[in-house]
């Protein structure tokens, strides 16, 4: 955030002596001045649902500059509302989630921040353009929006021209012109004991290695098959098929916050309806329940899917806790070979 903030206010601050109110910015509605005034506005909307724990919707209030107020202090504002964020971010714990609409309805400080950096280079581009000013965001500030909340994107050439892309603002050799778009906080499911954690493509890069994806895991995790399982995500986000919903989910216990296993889906539903999942837990969390709990939450989430009409499971034949987690959650033995039972479960109404 504070990067951001800073790289915006540089290049800005350069032209505050030029018309702002009568120059369109770039390709939006909106005068260099008033998205100026947006920028702001944005930050400390965000930083105000952090701070108040908004989950219902908006915080009722915006942003204006005082009559007479100029350029300059249009930038002192932003300086301002996005060092407000930067504290509400660095305050928050990594738990708490507040509202916003797109697509699932919150996102936690990590995708508040990407949001805020999202705002400042688009928007500086958007007013540099509008003024005629040259300017490139830094690589690594976009590659932080990009592997957050831009999870459906595959990566580009160079990280600042496929954001541009991704947001209608540019062009990529074979690829269609965007003309609508939103950005993609990840998705958390809840469950009596857990929450169900969506993992970004940021998060699946960190845990495919020796890192930990930003989760406080109990001793023990993440284990080998959290980190296969983060790496097939990410392969997905390369290839350019990753559908977050149908990715990898992070099982996280509410009482204290630490993560304890990991479960999510191969891929998206295929052409028939059928999805296929698959979960494992850190030693020190088996024998509690815990995946019975995860596995029927996120396969009723995934039944309640018009595009869905199977869950599907496969499980070597030894290994029986797994088989006990799977009759426990409703799925029933839908055939046999010599190394594994696969096990279906269906929507009661079928």
């Amino acid at each position: 955030m504070e990067r951001a903030v800073a790289e915006c206010v540089g290049v800005l601050g350069a032209v505050t002596g030029r018309d702002w109110e009568g120059v369109r910015a770039g390709r939006l509605e909106w005068s260099c001045r008033e998205t100026a005034v947006h920028i702001a506005d944005d930050l400390i909307s965000y930083a105000g649902q952090l701070a108040g724990r908004e989950d219902e919707g908006y915080t009722p209030f915006e942003i204006s500059l005082e009559e007479g107020a100029g350029n300059a202090d249009a930038l002192r504002v932003i300086s301002t509302t996005g060092a407000l964020l930067a504290a509400a971010v660095r305050t928050t714990p990594r738990e708490v989630r507040a509202f916003h609409p797109y697509p699932f309805r919150s996102a936690n400080r990590e995708g508040f921040a990407a949001m805020g950096v999202a705002e400042l280079l688009l928007h500086t581009h958007d007013i540099a353009e509008g003024l005629g000013v040259r300017y490139e965001a830094d690589a690594e500030l976009c590659g932080f929006v990009l592997t957050r909340i831009f999870p459906h994107v595959q990566p580009g050439p160079t990280p600042w021209r496929t954001l541009l892309w991704a947001t209608g603002r540019g062009e990529l050799p074979g690829r269609a012109p965007v003309t609508a778009w939103r950005w993609s906080n990840n998705l958390v499911i809840g469950t009596e004991r857990l929450t169900l954690q969506g993992v970004t493509p940021a998060a699946a890069t960190d845990l495919s290695t020796v890192g930990d994806g930003g989760f406080e895991w109990i001793e023990g995790g993440p284990i080998e098959g959290t980190r296969v399982g983060a790496g097939l995500v990410y392969k997905q986000y390369e290839d350019g098929v990753h559908r977050p919903e149908w990715g990898m989910y992070v099982l996280v216990r509410r009482e204290d916050g630490r993560a304890v296993g990991a479960m999510g889906f191969h891929g998206v539903p295929d052409e028939s309806g059928r999805v296929e999942v698959g979960y494992d837990l850190v030693e020190g969390a088996r024998g509690h329940g815990y995946a019975t709990e995860a596995l029927r939450t996120l396969s009723g989430w995934a039944l309640d899917r018009d595009e869905v009409r199977t869950v599907v499971a496969h499980v070597e034949r030894g290994n029986r806790p797994s088989h006990n987690v799977l009759t426990r959650a409703g799925f029933r033995v839908a055939g046999e070979d010599p190394e594994q039972t696969a096990y279906e479960l269906r929507p009661s109404r079928a």
